[in-house]
């Protein structure tokens, strides 16, 4: 994610407000990777683009061994410190860049929430994540739909490019629409072994939040989420 399409100022302290209780974000997303995740007790945990640190803080609630966050976002990492304190190791760190602070085969799992389509240099990224998993270890990734993707954008299903889509209060996100092929390709191509892929709809809590945007999730795709394995 560039230093212009991350969540700075009041743009990230309106994300990490509405993450909080969102049907698309706590009530369909969260719930769908929580539960590929598994059993997450005993392992060390990468948070990639941790946000306001709601993934961490429940990956520890669960019985996560240790949760380390990298966030490009200033706002999103004091909305971090204030939901985690000292339970988490936070790193401020351009994901467009190396992660050269993390060691080799030092994570059990790691966490890639609604992050992917935001990054331009993510075959160097799947290759930092690929390195730092041990062997065996598992990635989780969610994305924007790419069918949800073209009804929404039009044009052809096959076109890759970056989108914009209005946001909170006069704000726009940026980020890459693609194809399923390319998502997956990308993904596979970096070494990585698809062991489950799920079309997340909300549960029932988002319903209480917004019902429309419950309904929508079971009549359209909006979200993708895989889980992959480090050989």
């Amino acid at each position: 994610m560039t230093a212009e399409t991350a969540y700075h100022g009041e743009m990230g302290r309106q994300f990490a407000l509405q993450a909080t209780d969102s049907p698309y974000n706590a009530h369909t997303d969260r719930p769908a990777m929580l539960k590929l995740a598994g059993e997450v007790s005993g392992l060390r945990v990468l948070d990639v683009g941790c946000g306001a640190g709601h993934y961490a803080a429940e990956l520890l609630r669960t019985g996560a061994r240790q949760v380390v966050g990298v966030e490009g976002s200033e706002a999103l990492l004091e909305a971090a410190r204030e939901r985690l304190g000292h339970r988490a190791v936070l790193h401020r760190h351009d994901l467009e860049e190396p992660l050269p602070f993390l060691a080799d085969q030092s994570f059990d799992l790691a966490v890639m929430a609604l992050v992917y389509h935001h990054i331009d240099a993510r075959a160097q990224l799947l290759a930092e994540l690929r390195r730092v998993l041990r062997p065996g270890g598992t990635l989780l990734v969610s994305t924007t739909h790419p069918t949800g993707d073209w009804q929404y954008f039009g044009g052809s299903y096959f076109t890759s490019e970056r989108v914009e889509l209005a946001f909170g209060d006069g704000f726009t996100l940026s980020y890459w629409r693609m194809t399923l092929e390319q998502f997956l390709g990308e993904l596979l191509g970096a070494g990585f072994v698809l062991e489950e892929l799920v079309e997340p709809r909300a549960t029932e809590a988002a319903r209480l939040v917004d019902a429309r945007r419950h309904d929508k999730t079971h009549q359209q795709p909006l979200f993708l989420a895989v889980r992959l394995r480090r050989p």
